[in-house]
């Protein structure tokens, strides 16, 4: 698992912080930050990442048009995809899962269900 990659994008700075002070606390010491989903595209062109934490509002490109370019995309149509976000609303979770989300979680987050949201995501 240490091997694993991960690309967490958010526009917020303090909350890629949290994202990446948690997941290095979960043992997951490999991490790469974007700040909207047009940074986190040419991420993924360079590094060889494995997983992705992606929040939903963000400018330039938004969470939810991230995740249907990657599903839309063949190299990334299987990529593991974790939703962090404040939207809490059925219909949005809902909507997030059509687009390809393997799995979501409303913030504010404890450390443990993100743990518990990437093994999930991960044993799937």
């Amino acid at each position: 698992m240490a091997d694993l990659k991960i690309l967490a994008v958010d526009d917020s700075p303090t909350m890629r912080r949290i994202i990446i002070n948690t997941l290095k606390r979960a043992g997951f010491e490999n991490v790469i930050e974007a700040n909207d989903g047009k940074d986190a595209l040419a991420k993924l062109k360079v590094e060889q990442i494995n997983f992705v934490i992606t929040d939903w509002n963000m400018p330039e490109m938004d969470g939810l048009t991230f995740v249907t370019t990657l599903r839309s995309t063949p190299e990334y149509a299987k990529m593991p995809i974790l939703m962090v976000t404040t939207r809490s609303v059925k219909d949005d979770i809902l909507e997030a899962l059509k687009a390809g989300v393997n799995n979501y979680i409303v913030k504010p987050f404890t450390p443990e269900t993100l743990k518990e949201k990437i093994d999930q995501v991960l044993a799937g």
